[in-house]
């Protein structure tokens, strides 16, 4: 490989003052380019052929296309690219063995008949999933929208208005509902956020390494299994213990207790006075968090009040369908002093360059890429999308709304346990929200079976007791049912069944303890009462969708990210009840439709990498990683002799991901960085000198491939050898599969363990930060210790993850067989070629491989044109956005450098208006070299522009405004315009407000922050 000449061309900077328009921007004077409504005789003798199958639709670039593609980088055919660009030592020697594509009708067939396996039941199983009716006006315009699921996490603000403020929205009604000031833009789910909680207080207790956090019993099963794993392999100290009676003496010797850990409700429905516990807690010097159910603290005194330091949960009964556990978007918020180390993504409050209102990132921003393995937490991806159907479901019910939705549900569990009591059943506790625990004893297994003959699902813990949870889909009808199940099992000692009356519309309220009641206001902000009105509430998501750029207005040429087709023919299962309304802890043979797809997905995943098995249960690349390692590290511990060192280093390149280095803190290793060689590759003597030194003690190398340099490198095999020849494992990063798919497979070059991003690779979508899913494909060996099977604790909360999208992934490979993944990753690869050879005489491409091609993805280096100019890489990224352009990858995994992946679903047409605009930018970038505008003064460093800024009276700037708003005359047909010009970010850093502004802020202008 070789590092490019970075020093610009030489260039006339007049004639790029005003970029020179291409042919096809000219329209001749007095022509009305609306009225060309048919083709002309040339465009006609140039028109496409009809897509034979799907994957032609997938794909963006016709064959006329790829020819002149082709032949842009000198080539006659796929193959003879393919052959140059990917070293032959890595290619794979067999095509993929995957049924035949599939057409969309007979795909959508398919998973109706997949989804008809499933029996869809009356869910009232709790354990915390609750079935919710998510409104029709949010499912259609958020959840199934494009505008809103297509797009990506917000790194680039000043587009992304919209989403950040439905997340700040979400901030705001965590922090309302807990009471404490400070929420997150969300977790992955419910487990995974209590283990983030027990790091936390960890970290923020001081000078106790040895101090114990306490897991109160109560706290959910998966979330203690979930909690129990971190714990294990980050060495903390763990102890789960019944807490009725308070702490335990004499935990964690002369550290003590740094933290406890509360559920409220409990598992077992119970509601609890947690203010003695708290206390005592606070005088061991521990910190503390509750596990609280979001709608019950409608009614309930929130955990902030209480004197919790940390809430967490699940915002799933917020509107989100059970999708058989996931993705749902969990919380976590803090009280004042710990915001700094809040896990996740956290929205805040700035202002732009005009001093106008403005959201972005705040704090964590890319925090793994900057901090490493020192990173608060691994999570990148979260659960963005979840999170905005949360909010918004809150902003349609509104407080008064939301209050009256667990009234109703708390009075359909006091009928449930009055019928229960008439009918001679026991139940155990007297203070409950929404779960009655009836003692059964020897007959819970037979009340199970009698409900479910009745078509609802409910729990026995044991044979003697039987849990019901009631949510706000639950009916009298539902009440009465459960009741019979009880009397046909023989529960009780009455004859017959009680007949519950219908709770009255404020359905006793004293039921709860006056001092278990909450007393203060939630929800204040007007945006949860102004929306009352469907036609409002369709016009505010409208509104807030307009602001943002999602990959239905434009390419996203993230770096890295694979922002690629998501088709509705692959979106259109997921809101399918039979997919959607499945309780993932529900008997398993009710879920024999997942059980198929879930089987059938993993086999071909584990086809396609070439591994030996997978499992799907991660639900983000980040656990992924996790999981992976952690097989590992259990493989290791397995296969260790009584004299063997512990294998606790992991070897990570300079240039890997930040989450790799995040993931092996958390699984417990030390990281020891490997260096890079200038042309990107890993430094292979300094490979060989960090194995001599570590060799005993090396477990894992987490090398990405190709590299996050966008290039195949050629020596993965020889890096992949030194390594297992020290006994080591080798971790293959997926993030770029999409550069390999039916080309090479990891498990066939060398390594042992992978994960793999289904919101990258395999179509799922990104929704503006998650959700996503990270399988782990692992070899042979390593196949006992995927997540949750046995020896290797879970990784998410829900036995598979984020299930309920797996069929975007299903239909995806379904439609494209084995041919259609191989011509998309061919297609991928020449479309990123096709740019770089464009580019790189306006921008030099920082790294290539053999005779001077890249991967999927290619690095524009802009560091001589700041040292010659000034003009950064972030100043280009805000000015493509004048030109209706997402930016490239910022600064990663260079400094200085916009990384660029096309994809294979754009189509020429597309890939040339950037290739234009970027060309365009450039000769203003020359003008500034040339002294024709002050850098200050440009439009580079004045964009983005706002129809605001341009339309205003006041306008002193020396290039005029038609070259501020369109810089390409192909603009005026199709403007996008940015909502906010470019936002300081250190001032929303050094004043943090991370909740919507007081109404007090929007009448008097500007916030004064």
């Amino acid at each position: 490989m070789t590092q490019l000449d970075q020093t610009a061309p030489d260039r006339t900077a007049p004639d790029r003052t005003v970029p020179d328009r291409t042919a096809r921007d000219r329209t001749p004077a007095g022509v009305d380019q609306t009225s060309r409504t048919h083709l002309d005789r040339d465009a006609l003798a140039h028109r496409t052929d009809a897509a034979e199958d799907f994957a032609d639709r997938h794909i963006g670039p016709r064959s006329t296309e790829v020819a002149h593609m082709l032949a842009q980088l000198g080539f006659d055919s796929m193959d003879e690219l393919v052959d140059a660009a990917v070293p032959a030592s890595i290619r794979t020697d067999r095509p993929l063995d995957l049924p035949a594509a599939r057409s969309e009708e007979e795909v959508l067939a398919a998973l109706r008949a997949i989804a008809a396996k499933n029996t869809v039941m009356t869910q009232m199983i709790g354990l915390g999933y609750s079935d919710t009716v998510t409104p029709p006006v949010i499912r259609r315009n958020v959840l199934e929208s494009p505008a809103w699921y297509t797009a990506y996490t917000p790194y680039q603000p000043e587009i992304s208005q919209g989403r950040l403020e439905a997340l700040l929205n979400f901030q705001t009604v965590v922090a309302d509902l807990t009471a404490l000031p400070v929420a997150n833009a969300s977790l992955l789910d419910e487990a995974t956020a209590v283990a983030e909680a027990a790091m936390l207080m960890r970290r923020a207790v001081k000078g106790r390494p040895g101090g114990v956090v306490v897991v109160d019993a109560e706290c959910l099963p998966q979330t203690i299994e979930v909690t129990r794993g971190r714990a294990d392999a980050a060495g903390l100290p763990l102890v789960v213990a019944d807490l009725r009676d308070g702490l335990p003496e004499g935990l964690g010797g002369e550290d003590g207790v740094v933290g406890v850990v509360l559920q409220q409700p409990g598992v077992s429905g119970v509601v609890r006075d947690l203010r003695p516990v708290i206390a005592q807690a606070k005088g061991a010097g521990a910190l503390v968090a509750v596990a609280a159910d979001l709608l019950s603290l409608t009614l309930l005194t929130p955990p902030g009040e209480l004197g919790a330091d940390v809430a967490v949960g699940s915002a799933q009964r917020f509107g989100v369908p059970l999708f058989y556990g996931g993705p749902h978007a969990a919380f976590m918020a803090v009280r004042t002093g710990l915001e700094r180390m809040l896990p996740g993504r956290l929205v805040g409050v700035s202002i732009d360059a005009d001093g106008d209102r403005a959201y972005r990132l705040a704090l964590q921003t890319r925090e793994q890429h900057i901090r490493r393995e020192k990173a608060t937490s691994n999570i990148c991806t979260a659960q963005a999308l979840l999170a905005i159907v949360a909010s918004m479901y809150a902003v349609h019910h509104g407080p008064d709304g939301l209050r009256a939705i667990a009234e109703r549900v708390h009075g359909r569990a006091v009928a449930l346990a009055d019928g229960l009591r008439a009918a001679g059943v026991g139940v155990e506790h007297e203070v409950f929200f929404d779960t009655v625990r009836a003692l059964v004893p020897g007959s819970a297994a037979a009340v199970v079976r009698a409900a479910a003959e009745r078509g609802i699902n409910v729990w026995a813990p044991d044979a003697d007791h039987v849990q019901v949870a009631c949510d706000e889909t639950t009916t009298v009808a539902h009440v009465t049912a459960v009741l019979a199940a009880f009397a046909a099992a023989g529960a009780g000692t009455a004859s017959g069944t009680a007949s519950p009356v219908d709770p009255p519309a404020d359905p006793r309220p004293t039921d709860l303890p006056a001092d278990l009641r909450r007393t203060s206001d939630y929800l204040t902000h007007p945006v949860f009462h102004a929306h009352r009105s469907e036609t409002a509430m369709l016009r505010y998501l409208r509104r807030l969708s307009d602001k943002d750029l999602a990959l239905d207005r434009t390419m996203i040429p993230l770096g890295s990210c694979t922002m690629k087709l998501n088709a509705t023919v692959e979106m259109e299962p997921v809101s399918w009840p039979a997919f959607a309304s499945i309780h993932p802890f529900a008997p398993r043979e009710q879920a024999a439709g997942y059980t198929e797809l879930i089987e059938t997905l993993e086999s071909w995943l584990a086809e396609i990498t070439g591994y030996a098995a997978v499992s799907v249960q991660p639900n983000a690349g980040s656990q992924g990683e996790l999981a992976g390692l952690l097989a590992i590290r259990d493989y290791h511990r397995a296969e260790a002799g009584p004299d063997d060192l512990p294998r606790d280093v992991c070897l990570i390149p300079a240039s890997a991901h930040g989450t790799n280095a995040a993931s092996a803190a958390l699984a417990g290793m030390r990281v020891v960085v490997v260096a890079t060689a200038e042309d990107g590759s890993v430094q292979l003597d300094d490979l060989r000198a960090k194995l001599d030194q570590h060799g005993p003690r090396v477990a894992a190398i987490m090398i990405t491939y190709p590299s996050t340099h966008g290039v195949y490198e050629e020596e993965v095999r020889t890096v992949c050898d030194l390594v297992h020849a020290a006994g080591g494992q080798v971790y293959i990063d997926g993030a770029n599969l999409n550069a390999l798919v039916g080309l090479a497979r990891p498990g066939e070059f060398g390594g042992d363990v992978s994960h793999l991003n289904l919101h990258k690779t395999f179509c799922i979508p990104h929704g503006g930060g998650g959700p996503g899913v990270g399988p782990v494909a692992v070899g042979a060996h390593l196949a006992p210790y995927l997540p949750g099977r046995g020896v290797t604790a879970p990784v998410s909360a829900a036995p598979f993850g984020s299930a309920g999208i797996l069929p975007i992934s299903w239909a995806y490979v379904a439609l494209m067989g084995g041919e259609g993944l191989r011509r998309a990753t061919e297609t991928a690869v020449l479309g990123a070629n096709y740019l770089a050879s464009r580019l790189t005489d306006h921008y030099p491409v920082l790294y290539t491989g053999p005779r001077g091609l890249v991967a999927h993805e290619c690095i524009l280096d802009l560091r001589a044109i700041t040292k010659q100019t000034g003009v950064t890489a972030e100043d280009v990224a805000k000015r493509l956005m004048d030109y209706g352009f997402h930016a490239p990858t910022l600064s990663f995994p260079v400094p200085g450098t916009l990384m660029v992946e096309p994809t294979e679903s754009e189509d020429l047409a597309e890939l040339d208006r950037f290739v234009d605009a970027l060309v365009a930018i450039r000769g203003e970038i020359d003008a500034v070299a040339a002294g024709r505008w002050a850098l200050a003064d440009s439009p580079l460093r004045g964009a983005p522009h706002t129809a605001a800024a341009v339309t205003s009276d006041d306008w002193s700037r020396p290039y005029g405004r038609e070259l501020a708003a369109y810089p390409l005359a192909s603009l005026r047909a199709d403007k996008y315009w940015p909502p906010v010009r470019r936002i300081d970010g250190a001032h929303g850093d050094r004043n943090l407000v991370c909740s919507c502004p007081p109404v007090e802020a929007y009448e008097q202008g500007p916030v004064d922050l």
